[in-house]
């Protein structure tokens, strides 16, 4: 289990299946002591985690500080999560796909906070494992008791968030297809719950950051694109008050944090060539990407939901042009 374990005091730990705080500053040293958290020593580390019933609440922040410290600082360049040691540590957290500790699904996040950039597959199952959790009641945030299965309180929003944000390093500031693909998967699965109104708040946001920069917008940072703000988080079922809020709230906000795709301005300002200007800005708009969303808020087996009417307003307030895979979808919001 690696060479963490050849210690003689590491390795009575193994067989009392309990860490005490006196037992983590013992283990500091070990792991540290020549300054290079290895390959060995964190899988030994896991092997700990994984057979000890009884932890302190030291060994859970110490835990994830060394093997961050082993996939986001060991590598060269430093601060890149490779490929492989993404594999492996989806690998070693993962049983049936899913993490079921709180301490592994910590170290996951942390890990993606404290990367300059990661592979996309690692944001991507952080979310899944709080959709898992909102969805189905499975994986670590049920431990506790508090989570109800289909409905997702602000807990859960901010864990979210915190993961897109994680992720936002390096470029990768557009929400990814891979992260919306698993935020409609929670919207469409909590739908009929008393959703905390925050997520109503995330959703938008986050779907419209993935539509807006495929149609060309110079997106902001994630942390600007997603920023908490109360604009819909009070809405009330009446869908007028809902539109009213929003739209007199954060809207202008939301949209001034993108930069318009090319010289938009310049081509609108000549009338003569207004039809010619939004032929070729609506060519721009990936018609994939268009389709994508138009499949899952129109396919005419139910009404729209509030918090979908409120993303397809904001894309018709962003941009004069429309993709026509989106139009009949806008038509019904205007």
């Amino acid at each position: 289990m690696g060479e963490l374990i050849m210690s003689a005091a590491v390795a009575g730990l193994t067989s009392k299946n309990k860490i005490t705080a006196e037992d983590v500053p013992m283990l500091r040293r070990e792991v540290f002591a020549d300054g290079v958290v290895s390959r060995d020593e964190a899988e030994a580390l896991f092997a700990l985690d994984q057979t000890a019933r009884d932890k302190c609440a030291e060994w859970a922040p110490f835990f994830v500080e060394a093997v961050t410290d082993y996939i986001v600082h060991q590598e060269k360049p430093e601060g890149y999560i490779s490929e492989e040691n993404a594999t492996w540590l989806v690998r070693i957290i993962s049983r049936d796909g899913m993490v079921d500790s709180r301490t592994e699904l910590e170290l996951l996040v942390h890990v993606l906070e404290e990367a300059k950039s990661s592979p996309a597959q690692l944001s991507a199952y952080a979310l899944e494992q709080v959709a898992n959790a909102v969805i189905d009641g499975k994986g670590p945030l049920m431990l506790g008791g508090s989570l109800v299965p289909g409905l997702i309180a602000k807990a859960e929003v901010e864990l979210l968030r915190r993961i897109l944000y994680a992720y936002g390093g390096d470029g990768n500031i557009a929400i990814t297809k891979a992260e919306a693909e698993v935020l409609f998967r929670i919207n469409d699965r909590t739908a009929a719950a008393s959703n905390d109104p925050s997520w109503n708040d995330l959703f938008v946001k986050a779907i419209a950051n993935y539509v807006m920069c495929s149609a060309g917008y110079e997106p902001p940072t994630r942390e600007v694109a997603l920023r908490h703000e109360a604009f819909l988080e009070h809405a009330e079922p009446e869908i007028g008050g809902f539109f009213s809020r929003m739209v007199s709230g954060g809207l202008a906000g939301i949209l001034g944090a993108y930069q318009p795709p090319g010289d938009i301005e310049a081509e609108w300002e000549a009338k003569n060539r207004a039809a010619e200007a939004l032929a070729r800005r609506a060519e721009t708009i990936d018609a994939g990407e268009a389709r994508w969303l138009a499949e899952r808020v129109g396919d005419g087996r139910r009404p729209l939901r509030d918090n979908e009417r409120a993303l397809l307003t904001l894309i018709k307030h962003a941009s004069p042009e429309i993709h026509p895979a989106l139009k009949p979808l806008i038509d019904k919001v205007a």
